[in-house]
């Protein structure tokens, strides 16, 4: 039976979106959050540095945008520009329990 676990593939985990805050300034660092931390922190910095992407361009642009939100099939997300930075929320829009309520 050893020779057959070398052939076979390990199963993917099964990963919980996030849900919480974030405060990030403007060069994309996260000062405050209540996202778990077994989130992967290379998530939140690239939602973070997309986020104010997004204000950047808006600001270019002359358009006056001081909050967005983002609708995912499973996902939402909500952001407000404070000075440069962002303070964003991450809503999850799934209808499975979450492993606490089981």
């Amino acid at each position: 039976m050893g020779l057959l676990s070398l052939f076979s593939k390990p199963s993917p985990a099964l990963q919980m979106l996030p849900t919480g805050s974030m405060t990030v300034d403007r060069n994309c660092r996260v000062l405050a959050t209540t996202i778990s931390s077994s989130c992967p922190p290379e998530l939140l910095q690239d939602i973070s540095s997309q986020v104010l992407r997004l204000f950047r361009e808006a600001r270019k642009a002359q358009m006056t945008l001081s909050e967005l939100t983002l609708n995912f099939t499973s996902l939402q997300i909500t952001a407000r520009e404070l000075r440069g930075g962002a303070i964003i929320f991450l809503t999850s829009k799934n209808s499975f329990n979450s492993p606490s309520e089981l």
